[in-house]
């Protein structure tokens, strides 16, 4: 057995000449990550409250273990925006060593769900939940930074940075204020400035002018705290000596948060890039062991950035190795621009947060909710991840969803129309006990006496439900008929048996295929239940209550002339209907129809097909013609001797089939999926429909447009009893089926 594993047409190892090729791009695309993730590593930690140099370790180690063991290869990890809320207050009430112990522990729980393979339920999380989360985290972050760019500190909770607002913006400010406002001008001026100037990323850029103007003006304001040179890594993971329910809630939702934005990361990476999808388990469990690698050594926890994972993708990054590359540059910047690092202002590393929070609450994202229906979900989300704690927002936002979703599940709508001294019930969707408040409510303002339809178009139908019905059908002096569309939940409601499983239920053909004499024939239990009448007068009346609200818009455009494909001749048979058979609606087909699919010479004194073949060709212009013949044909059989007798006209239009007789007794038999068919008069019939192609290459206009190139011929046959349509091959020895032919 042959593993494909790189692509359909692998033939081996990449050529040296592919591995450079990459490596260039992979390059030059991890200096663009690199000058994106080293301030935003910095504020993020920054915004926590956790060392500055931990920032730096998490987009070093951690980004290399997830970078060498994770499932995406364009996936870039590092310290994340989303995990500030929740870090500042584990860090707070834990202290950073026993918080880089809670990090080693989510990175476990984070490599015991991968391999447990429960990624894929990440994804089962509704999107409102997932946007209305970071809108929550993006809110926060921004209601604390602001009081750092404002030249003051954040408080301890949303609701408090809300409140200290104003008296923050009334109050005297710094040099920290211009520091600030000046990065936030240049993040939001930039992706309004020439392409060429884009180029260089906006944190980059913003942080780098602002640093700038702080040594230029000689301003003394608090500044990145890095140690000059290599830092001795001492911090070790400490247990704490108690509280150890906060602890294990802590690292379950860093777990669970880190998890679920780097699974999300790569999941939109895969859709911009294509190819082979991420190992979403694989991914998982890469980012645990980054996040114990990150944890151990005293970094900030670790995530799939979906910013750094983006530009790393746009920069043009072809394997996993531009994310490798990218941590390489962050150690020597590190170790080699450490003075440069220290001249950072922490005002503008907060701007920058200010401005990272801003696009964390994605509008685009809330139009797409709203959009959905769920736009409550979104909202409870936000408020619980702002007002209380991240998890109790989640927690309230999935409630919230699932509570919806029962509401659509068992919704049901039921109303009453009134025509003359008729009543027709409509009832839609799930009907359970829920129901019945309203379904008594809408039966009773129907007069005892009325005749009534009552129209189910039910999923499912309960106990109460049901005994609703019946008790109110029972007791209803009218006539009651009741009109039910697929599964027949109430069809024997007045004998009191319900139609529980589906299985016991025979079949329903949807009635816009089926006939309604067999749809009645077979669904129709208790005939008194239905009024008298033509099934074609019924059918119509189904027509212009189902089918034409949902065709009307097509009639319309069809309204003032046609432009048929196709002139479509076949077989008066009542079993043929082309359109269903050939899948095409309103305008589609221009068709005649006669017994046995009969073409007259173009010389005939019958000019009833001539006329339709000249109008379809040279007037509508049809791209086609088919002639369809089908099994069983009855004409055909009496080609063969067995017509009924004392039918003059029906002899007199047979003639026209003596030509295929002929052909028969000359030609070799056609073949149907290979073989030939049993019966004679359906070998006769495939004959027939290659005889009538011939007789069209006759008529002056039909040998014009083939001339042209303007029209083709198509033969086609259709099996009734296997529901088989096939067609003339090429070469025309035989008919094969239309579905083979899309291969």
């Amino acid at each position: 057995m042959i593993e494909i594993v790189r692509g359909e047409h692998d033939t081996g190892p990449p050529k040296r000449s592919e591995h450079l090729e990459n490596l260039k791009h992979d390059f030059l695309a991890s200096i663009v990550v690199f000058l994106v993730a080293v301030p935003l590593s910095l504020g993020v930690a920054f915004a926590a409250g956790a060392p500055l140099l931990s920032g730096l370790i998490s987009a070093v180690v951690g980004g290399l273990v997830a970078s060498l063991f994770g499932g995406s290869p364009l996936q870039v990890s590092g310290p994340s925006a989303a995990l500030t809320v929740v870090l500042a207050d584990t860090i707070a009430t834990h202290g950073w060593p026993v918080t880089c112990a809670i990090t080693v522990a989510a990175g476990l729980l984070q490599i015991l769900f991968g391999l447990t393979r429960a990624a894929r339920a990440a994804l089962a999380v509704s999107p409102a939940i997932v946007h209305g989360l970071l809108a929550g985290i993006g809110v926060t972050l921004v209601l604390g930074q602001l009081h750092v760019v404002l030249g003051g500190s954040a408080q301890g909770s949303a609701l408090a940075n809300v409140l200290a607002l104003p008296g923050q913006v009334a109050a005297h400010h710094d040099q920290a204020v211009l520091i600030g406002l000046v990065t936030l001008a240049v993040l939001l001026a930039w992706p309004r400035l020439p392409r060429a100037v884009r180029r260089v990323p906006a944190p980059l850029a913003a942080v780098t002018l602002a640093t700038g103007l702080s040594v230029a003006i000689g301003m003394t304001l608090p500044r990145v705290d890095l140690p000059a040179g290599l830092p001795a890594l001492h911090i070790v993971p400490q247990l704490p000596d108690g509280g150890w329910g906060s602890f294990a809630a802590a690292a379950v939702t860093i777990a669970l948060i880190a998890g679920l934005e780097s699974l999300l990361s790569a999941v939109a990476v895969d859709k911009l890039r294509g190819g082979p999808r991420t190992d979403l388990d694989r991914e998982l469990v890469g980012q645990g062991a980054a996040n114990v690698a990150a944890g151990a050594l005293g970094g900030f926890p670790v995530t799939g950035v979906i910013v750094r994972s983006m530009t790393n993708f746009e920069a043009g990054a072809r394997t996993r190795a531009s994310a490798v590359l990218h941590c390489g540059w962050i150690l020597a910047a590190c170790l080699l621009l450490t003075a440069v690092l220290r001249l950072i202002p922490l005002a503008a590393l907060a701007a920058l947060l200010v401005y990272v929070g801003m696009k964390l609450v994605n509008l685009p994202a809330l139009k797409e909710v709203r959009r959905h229906g769920d736009l409550p979900v979104y909202a409870v989300t936000l408020v619980g991840a702002v007002a209380v704690n991240l998890l109790t927002g989640v927690a309230a936002g999935i409630l919230l969803a699932l509570a919806l979703m029962l509401r659509r599940l068992i919704f049901s709508g039921i109303h009453a129309e009134q025509d003359g001294d008729r009543y027709r019930v409509v009832i839609e969707g799930a009907l359970t006990f829920l129901s019945v408040p309203r379904l008594t409510r809408v039966l009773a303002g129907v007069p005892p006496h009325a005749e009534v339809t009552l129209e189910l178009l039910v999923d499912y139908l309960d106990h109460a439900a049901f005994d609703c019905l019946r008790g109110w059908q029972q007791a209803h002096t009218g006539p009651v008929t009741v009109d039910e569309i697929g599964h027949p939940w109430f069809e024997r409601g007045r004998a009191g048996k319900p139609t529980v499983r589906r299985s016991v239920a025979a079949r329903v053909v949807p009635r816009w295929l089926a006939p309604w004499s067999q749809w009645q024939a077979e669904h129709v239990v208790l005939p008194a239940q239905r009024t008298a009448g033509s099934p074609l007068c019924r059918g119509a009346s189904e027509f212009q209550r189902r089918t034409a609200p949902l065709l009307r818009e097509t009639w319309d455009g069809l309204a003032h002339g046609q432009q048929p494909h196709t002139l479509f001749i076949t077989c008066g048979d009542a079993r043929i209907v082309p359109n269903l058979i050939t899948t095409s609606g309103p305008g589609d087909l221009f068709t005649v129809r006669n017994i046995g699919n009969l073409v007259p010479p173009s010389d005939d004194t019958d000019t009833s097909v001539g006329a339709a073949i000249e109008y379809a060709v040279g007037v509508l212009e049809v791209a086609e013609i088919v002639v369809c013949g089908h099994s069983g044909c009855g004409a055909m059989k009496a080609l063969l001797g067995r017509a009924p007798d004392g039918l003059d006209q029906l002899g007199s239009w047979l003639r026209h089939g003596e030509a295929t007789l002929r052909r028969r007794a000359r030609e070799a038999p056609l073949l149907l999926g290979g073989e030939r068919p049993a019966a004679e008069a359906d070998q006769l019939a495939l004959q027939n429909v290659v005889q009538q192609l011939e007789t069209l290459r006759g008529y002056p206009v039909v040998a014009a447009a083939l001339e042209r190139g303007a029209l083709r011929l198509t033969g086609m046959y259709f099996d009734v009893g296997a529901a088989q349509v096939s067609l003339l091959d090429d070469a025309g020895r035989g008919f094969v089926p239309a579905s083979a032919l899309e291969h």
